[in-house]
């Protein structure tokens, strides 16, 4: 929005507090002729594209939107927001559900256009920007028959996805994307690019494995990869609702034992009306297997062979699958902009029968069939890295729920939200405090989140953030406050 003041015409926008300031056309102009990059505002024609994220539900309006075409960009967008003391926030893939990669009236740092990736089949590394999806990472990784550890949706990108986390098919095998983190180039709230490595800026690498967007701009990510591929074996089994408490007890038997070439979820979902399940069964409650086995695919076939013998199931689509094809299996189910969503998280200490009947209950309760109820199998090699080792903290815990309203109509925000909502509270006995962070809601629990899902690590991080981000100008996440602002 424009304005006038002095004679100068000026923009409108928003500082970090979210009060209203003005900037110079001047020095928009100024900004828009040092960029390699593109400044877009609302009255350019692809301003719209340019705003619009994953969830079709986040509608927000930037003031300023500087697409990055690199580093040189980025230090350029952090210094003339913190010199403007503006509201900042930073995308990458735009993927992640609550939408903080955009924010009304602020200005975005939109690292879309930086797709660089470099791999070394010799030292099995590879070197992705901030830009890069999943599914580009894999394109260019199983070129070489090796992979990273990412999520589970090819178009997520991988900078939010490892900054919280990033759980994902091979998470049992090699862990989670955060732990496959090497190193990191950071442009800091100074305006300065540092590295993070085992060698530099070692506390900043820790607090980025799993301690978010809090600490600058990651504009590049080191990984370790591992030979994957190219084909596995991959089990997708599906058994009738009515069977539902009894195929949970069998999956949680049968996921205890499991080994680590093994990564697996239980979905509570509706039956799609697709031609592979009878059409009895379309539009009812399903529990779904999926499993993964990351080896040898003969030897996989063995290994998932009692999963798929289990019970009457209505369908089994087992087989021996390309890995890429496996990344892409969920891509389908979340198209970008067109459906809208709101996902949250538990940590179940157990899968205990009384949390079982929770979770068959609220799944036939959803307003929405396309919404569904996630038990990922946690436990092999993310488990046994110790909590003070990452941000990331405490991975004791067996299960993981993932708790996804995902609907078509604007109309039914409000019953799907609440679901959601429901799902989350119903599920806080059988659970710890902990929270997954890319599966965030709208991080309608805020401070009492962050204190309870870093725990005895948030002291560090926030003795970080005070390092790297004095100011808290990179707060549109789970946000760390610095130190001497916590108090």
């Amino acid at each position: 929005m424009r304005g006038k003041g002095d004679g100068l015409s000026q923009t409108e926008l928003r500082t970090r507090d979210g009060q209203a300031t003005t900037v110079s056309d001047e020095a928009i102009t100024a900004l828009t002729e040092v960029l390699r990059g593109r400044l877009l505002q609302p009255s350019d024609a692809d301003y719209d594209a340019a705003r619009a994220v994953w969830n079709g539900m986040v509608d927000r309006r930037p003031a300023l939107i500087v697409q990055c075409a690199g580093v040189a960009d980025v230090i350029t967008s952090v210094n003339f927001a913190r010199e403007h003391d503006l509201l900042v926030a930073v995308r990458g893939g735009g993927h992640n559900a609550a939408g903080n990669a955009v924010c009304d009236d602020g200005l975005v740092i939109d690292l879309s256009l930086m797709k660089s990736v470099r791999v070394d089949p010799l030292a099995q590394t590879a070197r992705a920007e901030g830009g890069v999806t999943i599914g580009e990472l894999d394109h260019e990784s199983q070129a070489f028959g090796l992979a990273v550890p990412m999520g589970v949706v090819t178009e997520t990108g991988i900078a939010g996805l490892t900054l919280a986390g990033g759980i994902g098919w091979l998470r049992r095998n090699y862990g989670l994307s955060c732990d496959n983190l090497i190193s990191a180039d950071v442009v800091t709230a100074k305006g300065e690019l540092v590295t993070a490595s085992s060698e530099n800026n070692t506390d900043l690498l820790w607090a980025l494995q799993g301690g978010g967007g809090n600490f600058g701009v990651v504009t590049s990510f080191e990984f370790r990869t591992y030979p994957v591929g190219p084909d596995v074996f991959f089990a997708f089994v599906i058994h009738p609702g009515t069977d539902a408490r009894a195929a949970l007890q069998f999956y949680r038997e049968w996921s205890q034992s499991a080994p680590d070439d093994i990564s697996s979820f239980a979905i509570l979902w509706h039956a799609p009306e697709i031609e592979e399940i009878p059409a009895e069964h379309h539009g009812a409650p399903i529990v779904v297997y999926l499993a993964m086995y990351a080896g040898d695919p003969e030897a996989g076939g063995a290994a998932l062979q009692s999963l798929r013998n289990y019970g009457s199931p209505i369908a089994d689509l087992s087989g021996i699958t390309p890995y890429l094809e496996v990344q892409r299996f969920f891509d389908a189910d979340y198209p970008a902009h067109e459906m809208r969503y709101y996902w949250k998280s538990r940590y179940l200490n157990e899968l205990s029968v009384e949390a079982m009947d929770a979770l068959i209950r609220l799944n036939e309760a959803s307003p929405s069939h396309h919404s569904t109820l996630d038990v990922w199998q946690l436990g092999g090699a993310l488990s046994r890295v110790p909590p003070e080792n990452t941000a990331f903290g405490d991975r004791s815990a067996p299960y993981l729920i993932g708790i996804e309203a995902n609907w078509e109509r604007p109309e039914d925000d409000a019953a799907c939200i609440d679901w959601g909502r429901e799902v989350f509270r119903a599920l806080e006995p059988f659970s710890s405090d902990r929270e997954y962070f890319n599966f965030p809601g709208l991080y309608e629990e805020g401070d009492k989140s962050v204190r309870n899902t870093f725990g005895a690590n948030l002291g560090r991080l926030q003795s970080v953030k005070r390092k790297y981000d004095p100011d808290n100008l990179f707060r549109l996440n789970h946000n760390i406050p610095p130190a001497d602002l916590a108090d």
